[in-house]
């Protein structure tokens, strides 16, 4: 199955409906299936070719749907980009995928504009708003103007459907190449024994320029439910609307659970229809998942993916025991084993890096041959993470291999020291990675931002980290900051908190 007969057979199988709100409209699955097919034909008139990229840079809006599908349907591949990316990374990204068409919104025009001269392969940029800029296209009116009619393009399930740019902490952005299996696998086989009612309402704040967000709009064509669409995730808002059109259920990143849990806002309104959450793109600490729980009486199922498998790994299912701390069980179809540095099995509940395959794994980088030969190794998907498996078959995701702090020698896993000052009643959020040591190798430093009206000084949190880690694991260096840097779904930018200057030692 690809994408596009996904999409279709929702329609086939419940009818028209009504299926997305956004800002107050509503919008039914037919509806959006006939702009996708205009946009298509449109796209096709104006030479699109099978293969032939085109980048999609806008906030979440129907929009955005519309693109996905009309710019398959006329057999081209989707390369989603997240409109507050930098300059420098959305030149790259449209120069190394060599998008020929670009649809955004009009204020993101001019910086593109700019650098046009030096992209080669650009030919087209549509914009969703009604407004005449030069050298621009309005999206609206191609739609307006095109055939009903489904565009005629054969496709095939390992046709290229996507083509996604990992956060680029490190160097350059890598384009991961996903196909039409690999998606359209992964959305079915996540889904497995998970039951939607006709009356859930399901509300998505996750960026559907991100792989979380994609696959959990993808996933709604399985299922007949309504969907409400957010702009963008802000606390208070979602709790408006969870209240007003009853929602049901809710899936986000780390970040957004705590910032539900945290908000003295939700006493404000009635959440009782939250009968089930989701939440994966980063670990979710325990005190967030627990309090979160508590205070809403709503389960939140943590799984656990990357982009290089579709996106989706293991996750809870509705219907298993949880564990807290666990990231559930592999999905249907997905094999995973937990390797040392030779590539042997670990024994069960020893750490090593978690290896995958299955249908839902991407055949590599987009132009990167060995940067893909390094990270997709006979069959198996290499991911990076640390992890471990118990008894039951339930993962357990310890830490990113690359964040591993190895001070004197010895394995420190900044998810032990950050789960600990989670704990501490006055710390609102933290991050924790090494910094160099002369002595030790590497030292602990842990980032920390603090609850509004609570002051702590270093030395006391160190010596609250000493009682409870021990002085081996304590943090050696701790900065209070304002805010953690996070991506788009809440992961820590580890990378860049290390770039900054070791402050000297206090308490």
């Amino acid at each position: 199955m690809n994408l596009v007969d996904l999409a279709d057979q929702h329609y086939r199988k419940f009818g028209e409906q009504e299926t997305l709100i956004f800002e107050g409209r509503s919008y039914t699955n037919l509806e959006l299936l006939r702009y996708a097919d205009r946009l298509g034909n449109a796209l096709k008139a104006l030479g699109l070719k099978m293969g032939d990229r085109v980048m999609v840079m806008l906030n979440n809006c129907p929009e955005v749907l519309i693109a996905y599908q009309g710019i398959m349907r006329a057999g081209g591949v989707v390369v989603p980009v997240i409109t507050f990316a930098g300059e420098r990374e959305k030149v790259h990204i449209l120069r190394n995928s060599e998008g020929r068409f670009l649809i955004t919104h009009a204020s993101q025009v001019e910086p593109i504009i700019k650098y046009s001269p030096s992209l080669e392969h650009l030919e087209r940029i549509l914009i969703i708003e009604r407004e005449e800029i030069p050298g621009t296209l309005s999206y609206w009116e191609l739609i307006e103007q095109g055939q009903d009619t489904p565009p005629n393009t054969e496709i095939d399930d390992y046709d290229l459907a996507v083509i996604l740019y990992t956060a680029g902490t490190t160097g350059e952005p890598k384009g991961v190449m996903l196909t039409h299996r690999n998606l359209c696998s992964n959305v079915i086989n996540s889904t497995f024994l998970t039951e939607f009612q006709p009356d859930d309402v399901m509300l998505h704040a996750l960026p559907l320029s991100h792989i979380y967000g994609l696959t959990v709009m993808n996933a709604c064509y399985l299922f007949r439910h309504k969907n409400v669409l957010m702009r963008r995730f802000q606390a208070e808002e979602a709790f408006r609307l969870i209240e007003k059109y009853r929602v049901t259920r809710f899936s986000g990143s780390p970040a957004m659970f705590a910032l539900m849990l945290n908000s003295p806002a939700a006493d404000r309104y009635d959440l009782s229809s939250l009968r089930s959450c989701g939440c994966g793109s980063a670990p979710l600490p325990l005190e967030v998942l627990i309090g979160f729980q508590e205070k809403f009486g709503c389960p939140v199922l943590e799984g656990y993916g990357l982009s290089e498998a579709a996106p989706i790994v293991a996750r809870h299912r509705p219907d298993m025991p949880q564990k807290p701390g666990s990231v559930g069980q592999p999905i249907p179809g997905v094999e995973v084993r937990i390797v040392d540095e030779e590539d042997n099995d670990v024994p069960l509940g020893a750490v090593g890096e978690l290896i995958v395959r299955g249908p839902n794994v991407s055949p590599g980088y987009y132009k990167m041959p060995e940067e893909t030969g390094r990270t997709f190794r006979n069959g198996w998907l290499y991911t990076g993470d640390m992890a471990k498996m118990d008894e039951d078959g339930y993962l357990y995701i310890v830490d990113r291999k690359k964040d591993l702090i190895i001070r004197g020698g010895l394995n420190i896993y900044p998810y032990e020291v950050e789960d600990v000052l989670y704990e501490h009643p006055a710390v609102e959020d933290v991050a924790v990675i090494g910094v160099p040591d002369p002595i030790m190798g590497e030292e602990v430093k842990a980032f920390v931002v603090l609850k509004p009206g609570y002051y702590l000084s270093e030395g006391a949190l160190k010596e609250y980290c000493r009682r409870t880690l021990g002085r081996f694991k304590s943090p050696r260096y701790i900065e209070f900051i304002e805010a953690i840097p996070r991506s788009s779904v809440g992961k820590v930018l580890k990378q860049e908190l290390k770039q900054r200057p070791v402050q000297p030692l206090n308490g």
